[in-house]
């Protein structure tokens, strides 16, 4: 059984007992995570898809680590006008580990 979950303004693919590396949530290690924007549940050959959410269905998880990606440079640059301008971003993140779906 898999769901499609949306969180951070991305869509993942949730299967019981899986890590997920989502958008940074808030809460602790430890600590448990409902997402309650599910899209999509398939399993036992039956599939229910949501307009645009499946209401009443939830996929809970466990929040396993929080931290950042590793540093990714931006650089620019125009050629022969002496500009150069170096940059670098890392995005955060939380690791989630699935615990359950249910249709509601």
């Amino acid at each position: 059984m898999y769901a499609i979950v949306e969180t951070g303004g991305k869509q993942y693919r949730a299967t019981q007992g899986i890590v997920l590396q989502v958008e940074k949530m808030a809460g602790a290690v430890g600590a448990t995570v409902t997402l309650d924007k599910v899209l999509l549940i398939s399993g036992e050959g039956t599939t229910t898809i949501g307009t645009p959410v499946i209401p009443k269905a939830k996929v809970t998880g466990e929040i396993v680590a929080q931290g950042r990606t590793p540093k990714i440079i931006v650089f620019k640059k125009k050629r022969r006008k002496a500009y150069r301008r170096t940059r670098g971003h890392r995005q955060s993140f939380t690791s989630v580990k699935i615990t359950g779906i249910s249709e509601g």
